[in-house]
């Protein structure tokens, strides 16, 4: 193997690593709403923003990421947003209300910059194995959003940790990646193009096929962080118990996974990617009618499996789309400033709105029926964006 392989390979291993960061931060809040919330006398709306924070640092920060990436260089802009997001960790693990959110935003702000640079730099660096990347890098974030939801209350109630220190452990892993990342700098440095291009705002805004894409990733993002945010809650209302319900929320995201991998292989491989979006579409549509009935255990188990593969297929088609649907990296940049600002500012309504759709009705069934409604447009605008055709 030669150095310029090496340098590569410890590449591929940190954006691995940074894949790994950029979901527990937020996944692990799940199965403790209420917990926070009853601690610290939150009413649902205001727990829902707990979720809601990052989304809309995701799409504030999310225009400005391409261009802090021209000033500093992608690779520093990626480790940039790890070090933020270990700081906003740290910050968030203080029991008071204004911490939780201050640190929730910077959690947001550091998630934000990883997640716009990393497609357009994979769209750079590996142009022949868009698909294949983004399969493994999505792959490793589902994995441990899933098992920062699952672990949440084991370290909370049987390692005795309290919510603070259940969510300030995954400041470990951040603190990992920002060293494995440092050296990466350092070993690929002088050979790596850093430049990563500003987006061209005005075109893209004119662009229908970009605003598909957008609003596809948008209500994906809904759907995904309203379920992780009140799945648990929505369970223990049903009648399982809320470490039940943490473990099925883990579960619904491990049962994600192939469906994640496999996706953006397969879109990679079609000019046409709508049967891809048909087909979670109707798994997303079945799972959560199943759910808005409940039933047995085993039941619930058979629609939360279809919900996550309807979501773990759908969010990383959302990503692929990033490259497949543009001609080079540029505009692979500009469509992810694009689609993630505008699509998490829509997001950000999610965790809120059905935690206030709750308070108000004080019955979960209007917020299932809200998240298929949600899903009906997902598959609608997935279908425009799946087309064969290039934004620009």
């Amino acid at each position: 193997m030669n150095k310029t392989n090496t340098k590569y390979y410890f590449l591929i291993i940190g954006i691995i690593l940074i894949a790994f960061n950029l979901r527990p931060a937020i996944t692990a809040v799940g199965p403790l709403m209420g917990t926070i919330r009853d601690d610290l006398q939150l009413a649902n709306w205001n727990t829902g923003l707990i979720t809601s924070l990052p989304l809309l640092a995701f799409a504030a920060i999310s225009p400005l990421a391409p261009k802090i990436g021209n000033k500093i260089g992608n690779e520093r802009t990626l480790l940039l947003g790890l070090i933020i997001l270990f700081i906003g960790i740290l910050i968030r693990s203080v029991a008071a209300t204004l911490t939780l959110y201050i640190g929730t935003t910077l959690v947001g702000i550091g998630v934000a910059l990883c997640n716009v640079i990393l497609p357009g730099f994979i769209k750079e660096k590996f142009p022949n194995k868009i698909g294949l990347l983004t399969a493994i890098y999505t792959t490793c974030m589902s994995i441990f959003a899933a098992t920062a939801s699952g672990l949440s209350i084991p370290l909370a109630k049987n390692f005795g940790l309290g919510w603070q220190k259940s969510l300030l452990s995954w400041s470990l892993l951040a603190l990992l990646a920002i060293i494995v990342w440092t050296i990466s700098i350092k070993l690929t440095r002088t050979t790596m193009d850093t430049r990563l291009y500003e987006p061209s705002a005005r075109k893209l805004l004119n662009s229908s096929l970009a605003w598909q894409v957008t609003l596809f990733m948008g209500l994906q993002s809904f759907t995904f962080y309203v379920t992780i945010s009140w799945l648990p809650e929505i369970l223990h209302s049903q009648g399982f118990s809320i470490s039940t319900a943490g473990w099925l929320l883990s579960y619904m995201q491990f049962v994600s996974l192939p469906a994640t991998f496999i996706t953006p292989i397969l879109a990679g491989r079609f000019k046409n990617q709508q049967g891809i979006v048909l087909s979670f579409g109707i798994l997303a549509l079945t799972g959560y009618i199943g759910l808005y009935f409940g039933g047995s255990f085993l039941l619930t188990t058979i629609w939360i499996t279809l919900i996550g593969l309807a979501l773990g297929s759908s969010i990383s088609l959302a990503l692929a789309l990033l490259g497949l649907r543009t001609t080079n990296a540029r505009q692979s940049a500009e469509l992810s400033g694009m689609a993630q600002s505008f699509g998490y500012l829509l997001a950000s309504i999610g965790p809120i709105a059905i935690g206030l759709l709750f308070d108000v009705t004080s019955n979960w069934s209007p917020s299932i029926i809200t998240i298929m409604i949600v899903c009906l447009f997902m598959t609608m605008f997935g279908l425009g964006a799946s087309r064969d055709k290039y934004v620009i």
